[in-house]
């Protein structure tokens, strides 16, 4: 294999003159690479050199932007090509099952890859068995992967990327933050598969330098440059070294490694009798798991003291109990002396705390992130630059100042959140896997720091780790597993009473006998997971490229619907929503001025003022409350909110309408509501009307006004004219447009998050079969919902439906498809399930309710309204439903609203596919 470019019909791969940024970050700086068929090549070196977006250039995951990327004959490039391939491609990304559902079991997520490559049935249990048999999952298949320990999750990843018998499997760092016995029996397991697939050819970045031995080629690289390629031994001979970490420090830029020196460490001082850290009994439960089980340990001041264990055993569990960030259930803590209290400000800022996961203000930059946590911990102004510049130095960050911390590769994520945990000095470091992903000399950097920091100033190092030359540095460690603590010593002890040569094999071996396992039992057979094997039925076949598949769509409807279903706050806020809102929006929204409160302040208390009075206490549109005895108590019930009218009756009322004097009767009104205060007003020139009327005509049998012409008033469809006639309908249209299309827009976004969008890149699955795929299931839920609103109008709100009842269902299952493609739409492009959420809401309600019809006649509106009501669905299905209900329509009159939400569909789906993109950028 050759840096140069060359062709041969028995490449795998070729990379020439390669180029790729980030922003102003060069990923990958003109790079050429020829990889052969059948080998297995090791990209090395630390993360941010460049080894992830090569994997993801060659696997098609990721668009190409300058240079050319050959995979299996044909550019990457070329859409056809990289459809017609993708079949022939494993890819595991980077982080620990990325590529895995949660929420869904070992035998589900394999189930789910199977169909994505199109097997039947019968061949994915089939080759379920052989996968899950061989990798040694098999007693664990109904369980969920977010409850497997990391190794599992790897294997299981594996199983994925296998199921369709790759031509090329790439796995990028699949094994960082994996404890030793996972990792070997991880490669042991690959070792097992190539003994059988021969042909197929594996790509692996990895940071680990001990692991890289084993493969046939390494590719070592830094800075998005190649700085040499050949066998393990090629590179050890060329660098003189006698390990290939210290060969990759000699590859380095002069630059790079300036100052760098072997690290030391000298002996460890005493630092006063009072221990730093003491743990006595420490256990935490969450429900009926012991996630740690009375951990007991003590560790003296300026001590630097590893944790090492399994993955899930505790470590990060037992960290957050000395930090106070996590109350124990049993057992005691004590940081200088003294219990461990989360509240205890003042402890705390004698404590550095780095977590496992990145932690940090991703929207912020590097330079604000140190900044803050500087002020966070009360530095004084004039030491904040001085202290940000210097760690920046130590660690590699200045060049990344301006940086959003969000935007930066997972290494140099690392080395922030290391600066900002010792940003303060603090007395005592805990730091949880601080140098997973880290460059071998920044890694030493690093410890040298962390020597000055115990030997010199005395601060306490209490550090998880899974490389095992940084747990040898340390004075004592602690191997764990299953939330229990086997051994607490010296590296070397450990080592020496275990009769090993290595503390890697000394780890090993106690986890091997705590888990019960026989280091000389068969390990298991790997030769059966490929379809080249006797015992494969002859009916497997490679899988291959097509321009739609239904077993692909169904992957994706079965796998959102179980993830649904086993999500109960999304499940219920899917359905009780409905229940909770209708309710609300059916009752609370009304146009009916009703049950008015007014009281009078009659000042002539005459036979003829209460006769008066009596015609609004008989409206049903007035509720008479007690009487009024003075203006300032008028006054007082008006502002109160007592009263919304107040009616006063002046002095002589009755005698001056007797002489046909026109005595003038107040009435105040409450005008906080402009629309309720004009339709009051309305009300009471109606009764005062009214009663004129009706005492001339007991005089004179004649009206009060004779008119040429009488004009008679009739209301059609809504006879008794109830606004809830109405607005029931309406809010059935509300509902179905803001709940599905709000739950739909979490779920594209969602995977983007999650990094399983990865699954869309690299598999054969098309953009059409995974929008509607993830669509199908909340279409479904979206008519459960409508048939539970339908329900509650009739018979709760006792709404009649007058028409056709065949009609609604057809524009539900319509407007249902719109809401959700709506809320695809907006899910394609959006980055984060916040920015769909509130960009849906935004687009769906508040042009919903002002530009459906609710608020005011679609025929009145002019301009942009008018378009708005025109491009959204909720208009037309808004018609639908209120036709239906109130105006006894059917298809003949309502088809033109039928035809237009029909075009919904198509429009959104397209524009989605257009936006939502088949590589990442």
């Amino acid at each position: 294999m050759s840096n140069a470019p060359a062709n041969g019909a028995n490449l795998a791969a070729r990379l020439d003159h390669v180029r790729h940024r980030y922003g102003h970050v060069h990923a990958l700086d003109d790079i050429s690479l020829d990889i052969p068929t059948g080998r297995t090549i090791g990209f090395i070196g630390p993360d941010g050199v460049g080894k992830s977006t090569a994997l993801a250039l060659i696997s098609g995951a990721r668009k190409l932007q300058d240079g050319v990327v050959e995979t299996l004959g044909g550019p990457m490039d070329d859409t056809r090509h990289r459809n017609s391939v993708l079949p022939k491609i494993a890819y595991m990304p980077q982080g620990l099952g990325k590529n895995l559902y949660m929420d869904l079991t070992i035998r589900e997520n394999l189930e789910f890859f199977g169909r994505l490559f199109g097997q039947s049935a019968r061949e994915r249990n089939d080759r379920i068995e052989k996968l899950v048999k061989a990798t040694g999952l098999e007693p664990f298949t109904e369980r969920a992967a977010g409850k497997l320990s990391g190794g599992m999750k790897q294997k299981l990843g594996l199983c994925c990327a296998l199921i369709h018998d790759p031509e090329i499997l790439i796995l990028d760092e699949p094994t960082t933050g994996v404890d030793p016995l996972s990792r070997r029996q991880f490669w042991e397991l690959i070792d097992q598969i190539r003994k059988t697939q021969s042909g197929m050819t594996v790509l692996v970045a990895t940071a680990y330098m001990d692991e890289a031995a084993r493969f046939d080629q390494l590719i070592a690289m830094n800075d998005g440059k190649v700085l040499a390629s050949g066998t393990a031994d090629e590179i050890l001979e060329r660098t003189g070294a006698d390990n290939l970490e210290t060969a990759f420090v000699r590859l380095l830029p002069e630059e790079e490694r300036k100052g760098h020196k072997d690290l030391v460490i000298p002996p460890r001082t005493t630092h006063g009798d009072v221990p730093a850290i003491v743990a006595d009994g420490l256990t935490m439960r969450f429900g009926d798991f012991t996630a740690v089980d009375n951990v007991s340990f003590r560790i003296e001041k300026g001590e630097i003291f590893g944790f090492l264990g399994s993955n899930g055993c505790g470590k990060t569990t037992t960290m957050k109990m000395l930090t106070g960030l996590l109350p124990a259930t049993e057992g005691t803590a004590e940081l200088f002396g003294k219990p461990v209290d989360g509240q205890d400000t003042e402890l705390r800022k004698r404590v550095g705390y780095m977590s496992q996961a990145f932690s940090l203000y991703a929207e912020l930059s590097v330079y604000q992130n140190l900044e803050l946590h500087a002020r966070l911990f009360h530095l004084p102004s004039d030491r904040i630059k001085p202290r940000i510049d210097e760690l920046s130095e130590r660690f590699g960050l200045t060049e990344y100042h301006d940086d959003m911390a969000e935007s930066l590769p997972l290494g140099v994520r690392q080395r922030l959140s290391l600066a900002v945990a010792i940003i303060h000095s603090p007395e005592i470091l805990i730091l949880d896997e601080p140098t997973s992903g880290v460059d071998p000399v920044a890694r030493d950097a690093f410890w040298q720091l962390l020597v000055e920091l115990s030997r010199d100033q005395g601060v306490t190092i209490f550090i998880s780790t899974h490389f095992m030359n940084e747990a040898e540095r340390c004075d004592r460690i602690s191997l764990m597993h299953a939330g229990k603590v086997l051994i607490s010593d010296t590296p070397h002890e450990i080592t020496q009473k275990r009769g090993c040569e290595t503390l890697e094999e000394a780890f090993i071996s106690h986890l091997e006998e705590a888990s019960g396992i026989d280091d000389n039992a068969p390990a298991p057979d790997a030769s059966a997971i490929g379809g080249d094997d006797e015992t494969a039925p002859a009916k497997w076949k490679p899988a291959k490229a097509s321009i739609f598949s239904l077993r692909r769509l169904w992957a994706y409807s079965l796998r959102e619907t179980m993830e649904l279903i086993r999500d109960p706050i999304r499940l219920m806020f899917a359905l009780l929503g409905t229940a909770i809102l209708m309710p609300v929006f059916g009752l609370g929204i009304t146009f009916d001025v009703e049950n008015l409160t007014y009281a009078a302040l009659d000042r002539d208390r005459t036979e003829t003022s209460r006769t008066y009075l009596e015609n609004l206490a008989g409206s049903r549109y007035f509720s008479e409350q007690p009487p009024l005895n003075s203006n300032d108590e008028l006054e007082q019930r008006l502002l109160s909110g007592d009263i919304t009218l107040a009616i006063e009756i002046p002095p002589g009322f009755g005698r001056d309408l007797e002489a046909g004097r026109s005595p003038e009767v107040a009435a105040t009104i409450d005008g906080t509501m402009p629309f309720r205060a004009e339709t009051i007003h309305g009300y009471v020139e109606g009764i005062h009307s009214k009663y004129l009327n009706e005492r001339s005509m007991r005089n004179t049998g004649l009206p009060a006004q004779t008119l040429p012409v009488s004009i008679e008033t009739r209301y059609r469809y809504n006879q008794d004219f109830k606004s809830i006639y109405a607005m029931v309908p309406s809010v059935i249209a509300l509902l179905l447009m803001f709940i599905p299309a709000v739950l739909m827009a979490v779920g594209v976004v969602r995977e983007k998050e999650l990094g399983s969008i990865t699954n869309l890149y690299v598999t054969p699955v098309t953009r059409i079969e995974f929008l509607i795929g993830k669509q199908l299931p909340y279409v479904g839920l979206g008519l459960i919902n409508f048939v539970l609103m339908v329900a509650m109008a009739l018979f709760w709100f006792e709404v009649p439906m007058r028409g056709n009842p065949l009609t609604l269902i057809v524009g539900a299952f319509l407007f249902v498809f719109a809401t959700t493609g709506l809320g695809l739409l907006i899910s394609s492009f959006t980055k984060t399930q916040i920015a769909a959420l509130f960009g849906t809401a935004i687009a769906t309600m508040v042009p919903s309710v002002m530009f459906s019809g609710m608020m005011q006649p679609i025929s009145s509106l002019e301009g942009a309204p008018a378009v708005l009501s025109t491009i959204m669905p909720t208009s037309h299905f808004m018609s639908i439903s209120v036709g239906v209900f109130t105006k006894a329509l059917g298809f003949a009159e309502l088809y033109p609203e039928i035809i237009t939400l029909v075009i919904f569909f198509p429009v959104l789906t397209t524009l989605s596919m257009l936006l939502l993109k088949k590589q990442e950028a």
